[in-house]
C-alpha cells in the first residue's frame, strides 16, 4: 500500500473517520503523511502512533515498572492510556498542523467536490507506472 500510495495519480484526499495509528495510517494515507490534497477529521477522529494501550505499555514501560504494588501500577497504566486517548482527539491534534480541520461529518461531500474541483489534471505519464523499486 505504501508503494501503491506513493505512485497515486490521482488527487489523494484524507478523512479520518475513527482511528489513525501508526503505519496503517500513513499507508492508507498514500505513503505519506504530507500526501494528501488535505487532511481533515470527523469529531470522532483519532490518532496516535500505534493503538493506544499498546503505545502506553512500550512508552512507559520504565514508569510502569518502576510500580511495585499491582494495583497503582494498573490505576497508572490506566490514567497514562486516559492522557493518550485525550492527546489523540482529533481537536487536539489539529491544534498542532497535523489535520487541516476538524468538519462536520455532514460537510465531508463539500470537502471532497472542493478539492476535486480545485487541483489541477495531474501531468500526463511518460515514465514507468511504478518507477520505485518494489519493496517485496
Amino acid at each position: 500500500m505504501f508503494l501503491a500510495g506513493a505512485n497515486v495519480q490521482v488527487p489523494f484526499l484524507k478523512i479520518v473517520l475513527r482511528k489513525a495509528y501508526g503505519l496503517g495510517a500513513i499507508a492508507m494515507s498514500g505513503g505519506a503523511d504530507d500526501a494528501a490534497v488535505f487532511t481533515v477529521a470527523w469529531p470522532t477522529g483519532e490518532f496516535g502512533p500505534m493503538a493506544l494501550e499498546g503505545a502506553a505499555k512500550l512508552g512507559y514501560r520504565n514508569e510502569l515498572a518502576a510500580i511495585s504494588d499491582p494495583v497503582e501500577r494498573k490505576k497508572k497504566f490506566d490514567e497514562t492510556v486516559a492522557a493518550l486517548y485525550q492527546r489523540g482527539k482529533a481537536l487536539n491534534v489539529a491544534t498542532h498542523f497535523a489535520v487541516d480541520d476538524v468538519i462536520d461529518p455532514a460537510d465531508s461531500r463539500r470537502w471532497i467536490s472542493g478539492a476535486l474541483r480545485s487541483t489541477p489534471p495531474p501531468a500526463r505519464r511518460t515514465a514507468k507506472k511504478y518507477p520505485f523499486v518494489d519493496s517485496w
